[in-house]
């Protein structure tokens, strides 16, 4: 499946004509867990078993990738069904949780149940990453050429895990923020990445959710070219996680 798609465009400065230009696909992809849907987002359709994985583990269904017996992408009409197998158990548990899965920032939640959900409070992050200023900025710098997909369409989002003394280990495109991250998380499961040793990247500005995603991928230091939100910076002290936003080629603000 394409990632992106052609489009007849018509600038409107320097003087050019028609032109043409990659759009990023975004698709409705389904989480299905043992034949009942918890989730669905609009999302790029790549790197879909890694989304799956990453999903049931940042959300709290599974803890382990190896607790997913069986995994397939199924594509229909209207949409995407990524489909999850996990034992009876877990099956239960996300059952009875189900009315307090916590929504992306400015979607709104989903019942009253949801809002001590949505303030969880983060397993903290026991492990730990010095760096100098001089592999912040490594870091930082080190996003943007393997953006490949926002490199032709201007309109994904991306993470990364990075090691200092290997570079970036893994990184994943995706229309929305949270959508990439979570795929990092499967990413880092199937290729069986240490976070503990490395920092997470992402293109985007740092709410809540991206911490508590953050902590589940046990990653000790967060650097984002954006600014935190307050309850993010909150978020990151209780985790143990060093919050560093505002990345950029002048600088970065140190918030946690």
């Amino acid at each position: 499946m394409s990632f992106a798609t052609h489009y007849s465009v018509s600038p409107q400065s320097w003087g050019k004509g028609r032109s043409t230009r990659e759009l990023a696909e975004e698709v409705a992809v389904a989480i299905v867990v043992n034949g009942s849907t918890l989730a669905v987002m609009m999302a790029t359709p790549a790197d879909l078993e890694a989304f799956g994985v990453g999903f049931a583990l940042t959300e709290g269904v599974i803890e382990q990738a190896s607790e997913i017996s069986r995994l397939e992408v199924v594509n229909h009409d209207l949409g995407i069904e990524v489909r999850l197998w996990i034992g009876a158990d877990k099956a239960q548990a996300m059952a009875a949780r189900r009315r307090q899965q916590s929504g992306p920032t400015g979607c709104g939640l989903c019942g009253i149940e949801s809002l001590k959900e949505a303030m969880r409070v983060s397993r903290p992050v026991r492990s730990r990453l010095d760096l100098s200023v001089e592999k912040i900025r490594e870091a930082a710098s080190s996003l943007r050429p393997v953006q490949s997909l926002n490199a032709i369409t201007r309109a994904v989002h991306a993470a990364a895990l990075w090691h200092p003394d290997h570079g970036v280990l893994a990184v994943c495109e995706d229309v929305g923020r949270h959508n990439a991250l979570d795929k990092l998380a499967g990413r880092a499961a199937q290729m069986n990445l240490d976070a503990g040793h490395c920092a997470v990247l992402l293109t985007s500005r740092v709410s809540i959710e991206l911490i508590q995603k953050t902590a589940v991928l046990g990653a000790p230091v967060l650097i984002a070219v954006s600014a935190p939100t307050r309850l993010a910076v909150d978020a990151a002290q209780a985790a143990g996680i060093t919050l560093i936003g505002v990345a950029r080629d002048d600088g970065f603000e140190v918030f946690s």
